[in-house]
C-alpha cells in the first residue's frame, strides 16, 4: 500500500505536530510516544522540535542528520483533524 506524503507540516505546540497530506487529508500526530527513544530526546526542547522542514518529496519531516520521522509513521499514527479543527488556523 502506498501511503499519502506530507504537503505541508506545522508545530502546533511543543509536542504536536499538525500535517496536510497528497491525499488533502490532515492529521495531528503527538511525539510524546517518541520521547523514550533516544535518537527522539531532542524533541523535548521546544526550539529544536518546531525548527524542522518536510523532506523533499514530503517522505517525512527532518531535524538533522540524526532525528526524522516518516510519512508512514505520520498517517498511520497520526489522529485525524476534525474538518477545520487546526487546519484553518495553521494549515
Amino acid at each position: 500500500m502506498k501511503y499519502p506524503r506530507i504537503l505541508e507540516a506545522i508545530a502546533v505546540d511543543d509536542f504536536t505536530l499538525a500535517i496536510k497530506f497528497t491525499n488533502q487529508e490532515s492529521k495531528k500526530y503527538d511525539i510524546h510516544q517518541l520521547l523514550s527513544i533516544p535518537m527522539f530526546s531532542p524533541l523535548r526542547q521546544p526550539a529544536f522540535f518546531k525548527n524542522f522542514e518536510v523532506a523533499a518529496g514530503g517522505y517525512g519531516i527532518v531535524w538533522n542528520e540524526e532525528v526524522d520521522i516518516s510519512e508512514y509513521e505520520l498517517w498511520k499514527n497520526g489522529v485525524a483533524l476534525e474538518s477545520e479543527e487546526l487546519i484553518g488556523e495553521h494549515l
